[in-house]
């Protein structure tokens, strides 16, 4: 509980930090929008061109497929990384905007979209890993893929902070990861466990909707609520876990308390051997 207690202060704390700059919770917002638009085109291509029969995909089909998905993951990436530039800027003295976060994001590119290629291929390896043993295959990869988590939660603050490459920001963050105890990832817990308890008014109000107003209506209306509550939710607990994860990513690397975090906070989250 003690753990978990100090994920609430980091994120009171973290809270305190992005409310000076709400503007760039349409980070993550614009996000999700691309990445929307970018699954809703591969649909469109993948029907006008697609050529499917008896349950399989042609070559030409399957490397579009993986084009599609690498661009929604390069989306993902830049916009988390716009995300802990706009952090980085704020706790450092400066006063970041939307543009000036993606300005920054788009000078490390070239690592952005190295990670991003290198995250398609690493999780389609994993599913590759899954599909072909079977229940031991299922269990290998859950373990690939919670290591591999663990070993890059901080690629993307290496490589906006530090100008890392992506596979140069993978060693750094795993090099960070392997040096410490780890408590880090109860923070990590912890901000997925605010994340559900923030959603859950919002489903609960939804169903409650869609039950208490009769007809169509109410699920559309039900649904609508629930729906922009949960998403309101997910925004605003990411880019507190960013923020959260940039100013960790100081203190492992420089030993340096920035945006107002207590530094017994940082060492109890993230204590070194």
């Amino acid at each position: 509980m003690g753990r978990f207690a100090n994920t609430w202060r980091l994120t009171k704390t973290s809270w305190s930090l992005l409310k000076q700059d709400r503007e760039l919770l349409w980070l993550p917002v614009l996000s999700m929008l691309v990445i929307l638009v970018l699954a809703a085109a591969a649909c469109v291509v993948g029907f006008v061109v697609g050529d499917v029969e008896e349950g399989t995909i042609s070559g030409s089909m399957a490397v579009l497929g993986i084009v599609f998905l690498v661009a929604m993951t390069s989306a993902g990436v830049f916009f988390e990384g716009a995300l802990v530039a706009g952090a980085y800027d704020r706790m450092t003295g400066g006063d970041p905007t939307v543009r000036s976060a993606m300005g920054r994001a788009g000078t490390h590119l070239p690592g952005l979209i190295g990670w991003a290629v290198i995250t398609v291929t690493v999780g389609i390896l994993i599913r590759f890993l899954r599909e072909r043993f079977g229940a031991i295959g299922n269990i290998m990869g859950w373990i690939a893929e919670a290591a591999w988590g663990i070993a890059t939660y901080l690629v993307v603050p290496a490589i906006i902070v530090d100008d890392e490459r992506a596979v140069s920001g993978i060693k750094r963050s795993a090099s960070l990861v392997k040096q410490t105890w780890g408590e880090n990832l109860i923070s990590q817990a912890g901000f997925g466990l605010l994340g559900f308890v923030l959603m859950l008014p919002a489903v609960i109000v939804g169903v409650l909707i869609a039950f208490i107003v009769p007809g169509s209506v109410g699920v559309v209306v039900g649904t609508a609520v629930g729906v922009a509550g949960a998403v309101t939710a997910l925004v605003v607990v990411n880019a507190l876990s960013i923020y959260f994860k940039t100013a960790l990513y100081v203190y492992a690397t420089q030993g340096e308390v920035l945006g107002g975090y207590d530094g017994d906070q940082m060492r109890n989250t993230f204590r070194t051997k």
